[in-house]
């Protein structure tokens, strides 16, 4: 279902998702289940991506109908838990709100949303800067790469999820009742 390249990302994102869980104190075995699953209807074509959520009852806002690069993390977790068994809340929860993310993220939804922007095979204009915060606060490193989403979605006219404006405001939110203020 993946070409060599994906499932090369796929491994990368389990692997960093491992070293997150451990450093965080969450299950690092569900965290390499769910960075390895996360993907995994990502390289379906799209009139098949479209046949799966209908057949799944899945409804598409205007937003995501026109948004096609998060259709695989809201089909991937369906498909994972009616075809394949899956059956875990966290894991399904994690595939789901990989790409988007939203506002009260578990702590597994949090570390693979991360690990999926700062997997070692990433190479993109300020991915160590992500991989320093991601060391030292998941919510910092997500805060930071939920902004790069917004200015790079944002500087080609793409429509933004309003998921990842909720995330990205609630990250402020929570970083002004810590008392934190700014880029710090």
């Amino acid at each position: 279902m993946l070409a060599d390249k994906r499932y090369h990302h796929s491994l990368c994102v389990a692997k960093e998702a491992v070293r997150l869980a451990k450093r965080f104190g969450e299950d690092p075995e569900k965290a390499e289940l769910a960075g390895l699953l996360h993907d995994i209807t990502k390289e379906l074509p799209t009139e098949k991506q479209l046949k799966m959520m209908e057949s799944f009852g899945i409804i598409l806002t205007d937003v995501e109908r026109r948004s096609r690069k998060v259709w695989h993390a809201m089909l991937g977790a369906v498909y994972l838990e009616r075809e394949c068994g899956v059956t875990d809340p966290e894991i399904l929860g994690a595939v789901r709100w990989h790409t988007t993310g939203k506002a009260g993220m578990t702590l597994l939804e949090k570390i693979i949303f991360t690990a999926d922007f700062v997997s070692e095979d990433r190479d993109y204009k300020g991915v160590e800067k992500l991989r320093r915060l991601a060391e030292k606060n998941l919510e910092d490193a997500m805060r930071e790469g939920t902004s790069f989403t917004l200015a790079e979605l944002a500087s080609h006219c793409e429509l933004i999820h309003p998921d990842t404006l909720t995330l990205y405001n609630s990250l402020l939110l929570e970083r002004e009742a810590a008392g934190k203020t700014g880029k710090e």
